[in-house]
């Protein structure tokens, strides 16, 4: 038998693929993980928060002052300071008695006893206690964790967080080329998602070595890259056959029709093709929601934006179409036939379903964001 293998007559349609992947899946278990750790992973059970701060302290550098004491202040009528006022700056806790922070050019500073030359109310200069987090603040959970999210846990005390963060064997089968690139964009884009990576790579292209690189199934989601086509060469999908159970090669989707869904026991596998075009599509509608069940993701940011232009479509395969923005709309720019100008530029992306035929010019349509 020759390693050449065709894909099916009848492509396995995306919905049904992506439905037989996610089955069975169910969100991980939390972690807890130290903040500089946690970047990027999606925020799990969080405890309630304690006011912050505890007390009310100075949100700017000046004098603690009582706003009763200066009523009527002004540059006509000077109102004297008695004793000689505190000096505090931004973060210092407000001396008792104090309920105002004024800023220096405010006071006349150039005789013996300071007069204060303007008036204040309450709460003037002061940050008041609970006034960053209220008592029993919670962090967002199901987003990802952010550098502000990062800071914000940092200030309130903690030194960990507990998040979910799904492990992925990530297996490249080199071309003869021996090209990594599209390998390398998988795994940049799944750490960016806040996904543990563990790489590998197959020593050839010959089933037993791919099926030796796919080897430790102590993951939660297995990628394997190249390999997945009907090329002389291709043996990913021999390979996965003999480490498990191939459920669908050959997906209605384009680009990306080479892409394969498998398990090994109880482990998902996705078989992406070395094409960047074709494994960024599998990426997008299979891996992508792949891990966000495991990791109890909310929904992904989308935009809903009329188009500038029609959006034609072939009926029985889904498209995904990469779309730019142009004012309040978006401008289509590849739908298919993805280039690297069009994926570098592109705003966001959709599939266009495999029963519709297109959108007409001005049809609000739902995209997922990939940049502002």
């Amino acid at each position: 038998m020759t390693l050449a293998q065709r894909l099916p007559a009848s492509l396995t349609p995306l919905d049904v693929a992506l439905a037989d992947l996610l089955s069975g899946l169910e969100p991980l278990a939390a972690i807890e993980l130290p903040l500089g750790e946690a970047l990027g992973c999606v925020a799990a059970e969080l405890p309630p928060l304690e006011a912050y701060p505890s007390c009310n302290v100075a949100a700017t550098d000046g004098w603690a002052l009582s706003a009763r004491d200066l009523a009527g202040a002004s540059s006509y009528t000077p109102v004297p300071v008695r004793g000689r006022g505190h000096w505090v700056e931004a973060g210092d806790k407000l001396p008792d008695g104090c309920d105002c922070v004024i800023d220096l050019d405010s006071v006349d500073q150039s005789g013996p006893i300071f007069h204060v030359l303007a008036e204040a109310i309450p709460g003037q200069g002061v940050r008041r206690a609970g006034g960053h987090f209220p008592d029993g603040f919670r962090f967002r959970r199901g987003s990802p964790v952010r550098p502000v999210d990062i800071f914000g846990a940092r200030v309130a005390g903690l030194d960990k967080i507990k998040v979910r963060r799904p492990k992925l064997r990530l297996v490249n089968v080199p071309s003869i080329r021996s090209e990594i690139g599209t390998a390398r964009l998988i795994q940049e884009s799944a750490r960016c998602a806040g996904v543990e990576v563990v790489t590998a790579e197959a020593s050839s292209r010959a089933p037993n070595s791919v099926a030796e690189a796919v080897g430790d199934t102590a993951c939660d989601l297995i990628i394997t890259i190249g390999g997945s086509g009907v090329g002389r060469t291709d043996a990913t999908i021999i390979a996965l056959a003999q480490r498990g159970e191939v459920v669908a090669h050959g997906i209605a989707l384009r680009p990306g029709t080479t892409s394969a869904i498998a398990r090994i026991g109880n482990i998902p596998v996705i078989s992406l093709s070395g094409l960047t075009e074709h494994a960024l599509a599998g990426w997008w509608t299979l891996a992508l929601p792949a891990l966000d069940r495991l990791s109890a993701r909310q929904p992904r940011q989308t935009a809903v934006l009329p188009l500038t232009r029609k959006l034609a479509s072939s009926v029985g395969i889904a498209e995904i179409a990469l779309l730019g923005r142009k004012d309040n709309s978006w401008d289509p720019l590849a739908l298919g036939d993805l280039t690297f100008e069009t994926i570098v530029s592109a705003n966001a992306w959709l599939t266009v379903p495999a029963s519709s035929e297109g959108f007409a010019a001005g049809t609000p349509v739902t995209a997922y964001i990939l940049r502002e």
